[in-house]
């Protein structure tokens, strides 16, 4: 029982610690961060808990606010601006690597609720084509996202139908000689 009290008491230190630290650092939003040798990398945009969003007008990331110092003009950064850039840019390139790796012929596709939406029929480097079972649709690359189980998309399977069924209506009524009626 004084085992819990005491790492309780430790952890609560601990993050006040490192909230004070991010204070003393002056890490709060707007606040212009600059590297080692007083050039500019960028402005936070944000603090949440242990991590500051910093945006260096190419990229947005995620920091811990142990990660910036006290300088003489604000917050500090141990990297450059070109460097944290290449950092972003590397992480952004990874992900889309292992997304493009998880959308093959046959894989499971789910939806924002995290049931099943179909399974990928097709992929080439701009588009994925979904088979829904009954109807496919011909998505986007940037639609989906790296997920636990596979490729997410931001819709339900409910939504997507809809939204495939409401495209194809429109596509055939566009399709129909003027004056015409759609059975």
């Amino acid at each position: 029982m004084n085992m819990k009290k005491v790492f309780l008491g430790i952890s609560a230190a601990a993050l006040l610690s490192g909230a004070a630290l991010a204070a003393d650092a002056g890490v709060k939003a707007g606040a212009a961060v600059s590297d080692t040798s007083g050039n500019p990398v960028g402005t936070i945009e944000s603090v949440s808990g242990d991590l500051a969003v910093l945006s260096t007008g190419a990229n947005k990331v995620s920091l811990p606010v142990s990660s910036f110092g006290q300088g003489t003009k604000g917050p500090i950064i141990a990297m450059t601006k070109a460097e944290l850039d290449a950092a972003a840019s590397g992480a952004q390139a990874n992900a889309r690597n292992e997304l493009i790796a998880q959308l093959t012929a046959g894989a499971s596709v789910y939806g924002s609720d995290g049931s099943s939406v179909g399974t990928v029929d097709a992929a080439d480097a701009q588009f994925v084509t979904l088979n829904l079972g009954d109807q496919k649709a011909k998505l986007p690359i940037e639609s989906f996202s790296k997920g636990a189980q596979g490729p997410v998309i931001g819709m339900t399977a409910a939504e997507l139908k809809a939204a495939v069924g409401g495209a194809s209506g429109q596509q055939a009524a566009a399709e129909q000689p003027a004056g015409s009626v759609q059975n």
